[in-house]
């Protein structure tokens, strides 16, 4: 809906996400989204969503910002802080050494929809799709999300907006394409 709005405003937007959004990343999206919910360790999985996320810098948002354009990523570090430096161990420094070494840049801004995890984890669930290997951690992980996501939002406070999540889609959406507005 934002990428919609902002084309309709003249933007040039690349709607993108991660893991994922290039043919490599892609690639290894599949790997860790799909199947048994401890088929890789936490170090293993830091090194793969790494791994896809520098495709995904090489061959999508750096050309794309280069050429002056709007890029709208679904996730990218502070996902990776969270789910393999928190969920599964203490892996955060680890986490932000490999990005500072292999990624090297935070967004602009970032949103985050905050809601309540078993509203989130119920609307996730009813998606019906094949990647629900977070989902199938269950309830205690997503409240844990929920805690660091709200942490690294006072962290980065210069970047993060924390949208209610809670409501109707369309008021969501409205909050997120002012924020995201008046950034631009």
């Amino acid at each position: 809906m934002l990428a919609e709005r902002l084309r309709d405003l003249g933007h040039d937007v690349v709607l993108t996400r991660e893991p994922g959004g290039s043919a490599g990343a892609e690639e290894i999206r599949r790997l860790v989204l799909e199947g048994d919910p401890d088929r890789w360790s936490a170090e293993t999985e830091l090194l793969l969503f790494t791994a896809a996320r520098r495709d995904h810098l090489e061959r999508t948002i750096e050309p794309a910002l280069a050429a002056g354009k709007v890029v709208i990523c679904d996730r990218f570090a502070d996902s990776t802080r969270m789910y393999q430096g928190l969920s599964r161990g203490d892996l955060r420094g680890a986490v932000d050494q490999l990005h500072s070494l292999m990624i090297g840049r935070e967004p602009d801004l970032t949103l985050l929809i905050d809601m309540d995890p078993q509203t989130g984890l119920a609307r996730a669930k009813g998606r019906q799709g094949t990647e629900e290997r977070f989902e199938d951690f269950g309830i205690d992980l997503q409240q844990k999300m929920r805690a660091g996501f709200l942490a690294l939002a006072k962290e980065f406070p210069d970047r993060f907006r924390v949208v209610d999540g809670s409501r109707d889609m369309d008021s969501v959406a409205q909050d997120v394409t002012d924020i995201v507005l008046q950034a631009l």
